[in-house]
This record gives C-alpha cells, sequence and structure tokens, in this order.
C-alpha cells in the first residue's frame, strides 16, 4: 500500500470520497436544522440549545484532526468543539461539513483534505469508499497497530481509571500491579494483514433482476455487490461467485427482508486453513431448495476442495443470520483446522475464531500468562467449543471449561477426543453457577482465564473469581471498553493488572483483541 500525498496543502481538490477514505456521516440522520427537508416532510426547527453551539449545521469548518473514534471516524476539534468526520485522520487539517449536531459532539462530512498525515494511503479494495466491513484500509498498516494500542490504553485509563505506563496521569488513577503502572506492549500484528479471515457470511439480494452478493454498506442494509474481498481467504471469494452464477442459472431468488419474500438469504462460507477443507452453508428462508441436488452437482464441480454443503432454514424476519435447524445435504457435517497442534471440528453454527493466524498468537499469549508448569488446576470460563481449554490443556494438570450454551460443549468434548485429551472436563450451564459448584466438589483453581462476549463478563462471575482468589486471571477480551470496566472490579478485589497485550485479529478494521493478566496481589 503507497502513502497518498505528503503533509502541507493537497492540491486537484480531493473533495467528497476521492481516495481519502470513508466520509459522510456513517448512514446517520437526524436534525437537519431549522430549513431544508427530509424526505418530503419539511424539518423540525432547531432546538434552542443548537444556536449556542460554536458550529452550526450545513456550515463548514476548517477542523483539527485529533484523534480516531472506536468506530473508526477521525475525531475532530472545531472552537473546542467535537466532530466525529468519517475518512479523516489524526494529524490532519481538514475541512468538513457539519450534518449533525447533539449537545457535546457532532457529526460532520470530509469535504476537503487540507494538511494529509503520512499515515494515509490509498486503499487496495475497490468498494471500500462504500462497503462498511472495513474501516481503516486508508490508514497504514503500521499506523493501525499504534492506534489499537492507543484505544486499549485510553479506555483503561478513562473508564478503568488504571494508570498505565508512560501515559500521563489523568484525574486520581490507580497504578495497577505497581507504582509505575499497567504495561501495554505494542499490538502483534500480521506479517501479512490481507486474505486472513477464514469465514464469510455473504447476504444475497437483487439488482436489476440478478442475483448479487457482498457486503452492507456502511450504516445499511443495502448489499454491495462483490467480486472480492482482500480479508477474506480467497476460497471464500470463489465458493460466492459460483453460488452466485449457480444460483442465477436455476433461477433462484434472493431474500428481501422489506418484503419477507424470496429464497436466498446468506451464504457461510468456512475454510481449513491449515487442511484446505470448505463447507458452504446456503441459509434459505425456506424448507426447502428447488432444484437441489442442482446446486450441489454445480457445487461439487465448480469447487473440488468442498467437504461439506449444509441446508440453514431461517423464515424468521430478523437480521439473525442463522435458523435453528442445518441440514447436511452433502459430504461431511463438520470441517477440520489446527491451532497450534491442536485439532479442531468445525460445524456449521459453532464459533470459531475468524483469524487463524492470529488466535494461535492470541492464545500463545494468554498460555504464557498462565505460566503453567505442568500440575496447575485451570478454569476456562466462556469456554466455547473448548479452543483455549485444549489450547492450556497440553501445558496443565486438569482444565475446566464451562459455557452456557450446550451445543458448543458437545462439541468441546467431541474435540478433546479428537485431540485425544483425558485432562479436560467440560459442562454446560452458567460459569458464575458452576464454578461455586465445582469448588463444593474440591477443586481449586491455580489459574481463571475468561474471554467473555462484547459485552464483557458477568458481574456474578467476576464476583465468583473474587470469592475463589486464583493465583493468576487471564482476561481474553474482544472490547477494550468492557474489559478496562471489568479489570477496575478485579482490582478494588485484590489483583494487579500486571501487564496487558494487544492482538490485531482483524486488521484493517477498528475491532482489536487483548490478553490481559491479573495476578493476585498476597
Amino acid at each position: 500500500m503507497k502513502a497518498k500525498g505528503s503533509s502541507g496543502s493537497v492540491s486537484g481538490k480531493h473533495r467528497g470520497t476521492g481516495n481519502f477514505g470513508k466520509t459522510g456521516n456513517s448512514g446517520r440522520t437526524g436534525n437537519t436544522g431549522s430549513s431544508g427537508k427530509i424526505g418530503n416532510s419539511v424539518a423540525k426547527a432547531a432546538p434552542a440549545w443548537m444556536a449556542d453551539l460554536p458550529v452550526q449545521i450545513g456550515q463548514q469548518y476548517e477542523a483539527e484532526i485529533i484523534g480516531i473514534s472506536h468506530d473508526g471516524e477521525g475525531v475532530g476539534r472545531v472552537n473546542g468543539f467535537t466532530l466525529f468526520v468519517a475518512g479523516a485522520l489524526p494529524g490532519e487539517r481538514a475541512l468538513v461539513r457539519v450534518e449533525h449536531l447533539k449537545k457535546q459532539y457532532g457529526y460532520a462530512a470530509l469535504m476537503e483534505v487540507l494538511e494529509v498525515s503520512p499515515d494515509r494511503v490509498v486503499p487496495d479494495c475497490g468498494i471500500y469508499e462504500e462497503c462498511g466491513g472495513c474501516q481503516l484500509q486508508h490508514l497504514s498498516y503500521e499506523a493501525q497497530l499504534r492506534v489499537k494500542r492507543q484505544q486499549v490504553v485510553d479506555n483503561l485509563q478513562r473508564i478503568g481509571k488504571l494508570q498505565v505506563v508512560g501515559e500521563p496521569r489523568i484525574g486520581h488513577l490507580d497504578a495497577g500491579a505497581s507504582d509505575e503502572g499497567i504495561i501495554v506492549h505494542p499490538t502483534l500484528g500480521m506479517t501479512d494483514p490481507w486474505r486472513y479471515r477464514n469465514k464469510a457470511q455473504v447476504p444475497f439480494g437483487e439488482e436489476q433482476g440478478g442475483l448479487i452478493g457482498g457486503f452492507y454498506a456502511q450504516g445499511s442494509h443495502r448489499i454491495i455487490n462483490m467480486d472480492e474481498c482482500l480479508i477474506q481467504h480467497e476460497s471464500n471469494d470463489e465458493v460466492v461467485a459460483r453460488v452466485k452464477e449457480i444460483g442465477a442459472r436455476l433461477g433462484i431468488r434472493a431474500y428481501n427482508e422489506e418484503r419477507n419474500d424470496g429464497l436466498l438469504r446468506h451464504v457461510v462460507v468456512k475454510v481449513g486453513f491449515r487442511t484446505g477443507e470448505i463447507m458452504v452453508v446456503l441459509v434459505t428462508n425456506g424448507v426447502e431448495i428447488p432444484r437441489v441436488a442442482e446446486w450441489v452437482a454445480g457445487i461439487r464441480a465448480a469447487l473440488p476442495g468442498v467437504k461439506s454443503i449444509c441446508h440453514n432454514i431461517n423464515v424468521k424476519q430478523t437480521n439473525v443470520i442463522f435458523g435453528d435447524e442445518t441440514r447436511v445435504l452433502w459430504g461431511s457435517e463438520v470441517i477440520y483446522d489446527y491451532i497450534g497442534d491442536v485439532k479442531f471440528a468445525i460445524s456449521a453454527r459453532s464459533f470459531y475464531q475468524v483469524n487463524p493466524v492470529q488466535t494461535e498468537v492470541l492464545y500463545g499469549k494468554a498460555l504464557e500468562y498462565a505460566a503453567l508448569t505442568g500440575g496447575e488446576t485451570v478454569v476456562d470460563a466462556y469456554c466455547g467449543i473448548g479452543t483455549i481449554s485444549l489450547f492450556l490443556a497440553q501445558k496443565a494438570g486438569q482444565v475446566y471449561g464451562v459455557e452456557i450454551v450446550e451445543e458448543a460443549i458437545t462439541d468441546a468434548r467431541k474435540n478433546a477426543e479428537l485431540n485425544g485429551m483425558t485432562n479436560v472436563h467440560f459442562e454446560a450451564g452458567p460459569a458464575e453457577v458452576v464454578l461455586p459448584e465445582w469448588t463444593r466438589q474440591g477443586v481449586r483453581p491455580d489459574v481463571i482465564v475468561v474471554d467473555p462476549p462484547r459485552k464483557g463478563c458477568d458481574p456474578a462471575l467476576l464476583a465468583t473469581i473474587l470469592e475463589l482468589q486464583p493465583r493468576r486471571v487471564v482476561y481474553v477480551s474482544c472490547s477494550a471498553s468492557t474489559l478496562a470496566r471489568d479489570l477496575r472490579v478485579l482490582v478494588d478485589g485484590g489483583y494487579g493488572v500486571a501487564e496487558v497485550t494487544p492482538v490485531d485479529m482483524f486488521p484493517h478494521t477498528v475491532h482489536v483483541e487483548c490478553c490481559s493478566l491479573l495476578v493476585r496481589k498476597d
């Protein structure tokens, strides 16, 4: 990827979208001021408080861009007022037009970049301007890694009130594990940050009577037709292209969510990076697929690497991709892949990390933080299909995994058997209920590992951890904000945060994963 321009005034009137990344208001709508129209109706008069703001809707201003938000928008300042500007980058000076205002902040469209960041690059993707899948392709990869670390630092300090080593002290912050504060390491990135996703979930629609499949435009459910996605494994692109061709040839209609009719909703593709095995899942708004034998034959003929073709039925009016029933149309019920030396069976609906290269990096860091010597008892809360549990079981004495989803526990047990691991035990149920029961049975964890969903740990689980007092807690997180909130609770309960390592699981997006080590203060 090559840098576009250098700092200084940009000639050639690079306005609107151009080569300067995503612009506009990310699909936001709202108060447009006291004049103008929204659709066919006259907009309401602006509220009185808006007149006192230093910026006004519809007006253009020069903004200094000082950061990037958690949504990937540039954070701009105009007369001390904060404006979020999609497409703008830190260090830039930009001409922006205010589109929507709140009392404390607003949103503006990027009109022209006046001073260009040296970190700005030309996106490699041809549909980046329209697609909502990536947010940071216009930022160099090295800068992305810095931004993601800073995102973690900001959350730890502002939400967790935890001091980070090397950062200015903000208010009354706790130091974490030591007087100096928490060590936040540089983000662990990829050598090649492209083609890393092993799973594609592609919505299908119709355009001018033809079948299209791609990703939603930013802030909408309008499908942007896609021939290739540079963060997907090449096999995912090939499968989607072939399914389009076969579906069009067989006269298959796509699902229309507004009318709640049509058949094909999504095509889900899963690829085993190490094994090369491919699973294709057709998600339909109907129990039967017309000419299903021709579907299967066409997919098999076009894609010899396919090992499994499944049919998922979803007749509900919902944004949820999968329905409750999945059938195997041809081949195996699962495909296989590896994380390190551990083999996993992957079914149509099972959760499996989408970036296997970085998953090994992330789990390797979790194993390092657990500091296992071979005799420890480890509890893995939120264990899913057993990915972290089995990774840790290679070094632990005994691992106990708990997960509220019963189907995941069934898969976890199968994966343990697949790898011949007998030092693992899985149980379904809420972790805050199961862990105390294990304690009554004599289980005393030396290490507890948590890898919760984006909403973070259940407060009852945090209370249980504090009651059990393991020597170490390893917290794997996909949300820096809920991580900071939960670390605050654990620190207040007697733990110190020794260090945090951000891991870039999703290059070119705003998402960042973290692995954190907490040590009990004795």
